[in-house]
C-alpha cells in the first residue's frame, strides 16, 4: 500500500546485525545440511514424496522463525509454502518474497566432493544438490528475520508474504493457479525474487535483469527403421546428418542467431547499461576459472557480460541419435532429436520467438522426411528488467551498508525465472537479491555455497525490511 506519512524508525545497527548473523552461522550450516539431504528433485515420480518433505521442512522452518501463518499447497506434483507474518502497522509495505525448494536430478557419478544429497562442509563452502539454487537463497531470508527480531526487539516492520514453489525447474507450470487459487486480491508494493547470483564475493553488484527462456525439442525421422549402414550407406538419408545441418543453420558464423525476424525485436542495451556492465571487475581468467567454462565464444561485437545479460543466446541442452549406449550396431539411424534453449532478452516476446522457430523448420525441412517440433509455451519465460523504484533504492542502500562500499554494481542474470508473471500478475515492481555465485555451479555436479555470502545476504535483507519500514513505498 501507499504510504503518505514518513516514517521514523531507529535504524539497525549493521555491525551488530552482522555480529548476530555470524554468531548463528554455524546453526545456519546445520540447517541447510538437513534441508538438502531432501533429494525435492522437480518433476520425477520417485521424488514426489521427498517433495513434500521438503515443504513440510520448510514449513517448520517458517513456523519456528515465527510466522503466524504457514501452509503447504499441493501444486500438480509438487509442493509449495506461502508463509505470512503480517506487520503490527497496517500502513507498513508488504513484500512478497518468490523462491523454490525443488532441486534439478544430479549425476552420483559425476560428483567428486561428495554424493548429491550427503552434504558436506568444507573450506566455508556446503557442497550438496540444491545448496545454492535455491535452498540457502530461501533460509537467508528467515535468518535476516530472526536476526532483525534479535537487533531490533521487535516484530517485521513490513508485511511478508513467503511463495517458496516447488516446480521452478521444470519452468512453474502450475505457478500462476496457485496465485490463483492462494494469493487473489495480494496487493504487494514489490516483489522480492531471490533465485539469482551475485557477482563476486565481496564485489557486491545488484541484478536488475533477467533473460527469458524458451524450450524447444525438435526431431527429425528418416529411414523408416534403423538400416544396416553397409547395406544402404550413401544413397539412404540419416537422420543425425539432417538435423546437423538444420541446427547449423540457426546460427551464424559471427555468433548470430539467424532466424528470421529474430534480431528485429532485441533492444541494443544502453549506453548507461554498457557502463554499468564494463564497470565490473571482469577478466577472461577470472571467469574462466570460476566457471569451468574453458573457452570464450559467443556474438561478435559484444563483452561477455553483454553477452551474457543483454544479448539472446542458444544453446543445444540434449542431443540423440544412433546408439548413445551399450555396443555400435553399424546402422543408419531413423530417427534423431535435440533440445534447445532460447535465452531471450527483456523486449523480445518468447511467443513471437516460437513462431519464428516453427517457421524456419518448415522453411528448411526436406518434403521427403518427417520433422517434429514440440515447443513448451505453458512454461516459457518473458524476460524482464527492473524499473527504478523505491524498493530497488533502498535494496542498493542495504547492500552498500553490509559491504561497506559507496557504490553498489549492476549486473544481470543470464537464466531466466517467473519474474515477469509475478510483475504481471501482482502489478508490482521485481527485485532480485540472491546469495548465489557463477562458482557454485547450479545444475552442475558438485554444486555448493558459500556460507559467508548467505550471512551477508542475510544481513541485506534485514536492512531492506528496515529500509522499506522506514520511509514507506510511495
Amino acid at each position: 500500500m501507499t504510504s503518505t506519512t514518513p516514517r521514523v524508525r531507529a535504524r539497525l545497527d549493521t555491525d551488530r546485525l552482522l555480529a548476530v548473523l555470524r554468531g548463528r552461522r554455524e546453526l545456519l550450516r546445520s540447517r541447510l545440511t538437513e534441508w538438502v539431504a531432501i533429494p525435492s528433485v522437480a518433476g520425477m515420480t520417485e521424488h514426489v514424496d521427498d517433495v513434500r518433505r521438503s515443504a513440510d521442512w520448510l514449513a517448520r522452518a517458517c513456523s519456528e522463525t515465527g510466522f503466524p501463518e504457514v501452509a503447504v499447497h499441493a501444486t500438480g506434483g509438487s509442493s509449495a509454502v506461502i508463509a505470512r507474518w503480517p506487520a503490527e502497522d497496517p500502513d507498513a509495505p508488504m513484500v512478497l518474497v518468490y523462491s523454490h525448494h525443488d532441486v534439478r536430478a544430479a549425476k552420483a557419478e559425476e560428483w567428486s566432493v561428495t554424493s548429491p544429497f550427503q552434504p558436506l562442509y568444507r573450506d566455508g563452502r556446503l557442497y550438496g544438490r540444491g545448496a545454492s539454487d535455491a535452498k540457502a537463497q530461501v533460509l537467508a531470508h528467515l535468518f535476516s528475520i530472526t536476526a532483525l527480531r534479535e537487533v531490533s526487539g521487535g516484530t517485521p516492520p513490513v508485511s511478508l508474504v513467503l511463495l517458496i514453489e516447488g516446480e521452478e525447474e521444470l519452468g512453474s507450470p502450475g505457478l500462476e493457479s496457485l496465485i490463483d487459487e492462494q494469493l487473489a486480491g495480494l496487493r504487494p508494493d514489490a516483489v522480492v525474487f531471490s533465485d539469482t547470483l551475485q557477482w563476486r564475493a565481496g564485489e557486491p553488484a545488484i541484478c536488475t535483469s533477467v533473460r527469458g527462456m524458451l524450450p524447444i525439442h525438435l526431431e527429425v525421422h528418416g529411414t523408416e527403421k534403423d538400416v544396416h549402414s553397409g547395406a544402404v550407406s550413401g544413397p539412404a538419408p540419416n537422420a543425425g546428418l539432417v538435423l546437423a545441418e538444420l541446427l547449423a543453420r540457426l546460427q551464424g558464423e559471427d555468433g548470430r542467431i539467424l532466424l528470421p525476424g529474430f534480431s528485429d525485436d532485441v533492444p541494443e542495451p544502453t549506453p548507461e547499461r554498457r557502463a554499468e556492465l564494463a564497470a565490473l571487475g571482469y577478466t577472461d581468467e577470472d571467469w574462466l576459472q570460476r566457471t569451468r567454462t574453458r573457452a570464450i565464444r559467443g556474438e561478435e561485437g559484444w563483452s561477455v557480460l553483454e553477452r551474457l545479460w543483454e544479448r539472446p543466446a542458444l544453446e543445444i541442452v540434449g542431443l540423440l541419435t544412433g546408439d548413445p549406449t551399450g555396443m555400435p550396431r553399424a546402422v543408419i539411424p531413423s530417427s534423431a532429436s535435440a533440445d534447445l534453449s532460447i535465452r531471450t532478452v527483456p523486449g523480445q516476446s518468447i511467443h513471437r520467438v516460437a513462431r519464428q522457430m516453427r517457421d524456419f523448420v518448415a522453411q528448411h525441412a526436406d518434403p521427403e522426411l518427417e520433422y517434429v517440433v514440440e515447443i513448451s509455451e505453458d512454461t516459457a519465460q518473458e524476460g524482464y528488467r527492473t524499473p527504478p523504484s523505491h524498493c530497488l533504492d533502498a535494496l542498493d542502500a542495504a547492500v552498500r551498508a553490509v559491504h561497506g562500499v559507496d557504490e553498489a554494481g549492476r549486473m544481470g542474470n543470464a537464466g531466466g525465472g517467473p519474474a515477469e508473471l509475478l510483475a504481471r500478475r501482482f502489478d508490482a515492481p521485481v527485485v532480485f537479491f540472491g546469495t548465489g555465485l557463477p562458482e557454485d555451479h547450479w545444475h552442475d555436479s558438485d554444486e555448493s555455497v558459500d556460507l559467508d555470502v548467505v550471512v551477508r545476504g542475510a544481513a541485506v535483507l534485514a536492512l531492506l525490511w528496515d529500509g522499506l519500514a522506514e520511509t514507506g513505498t510511495p
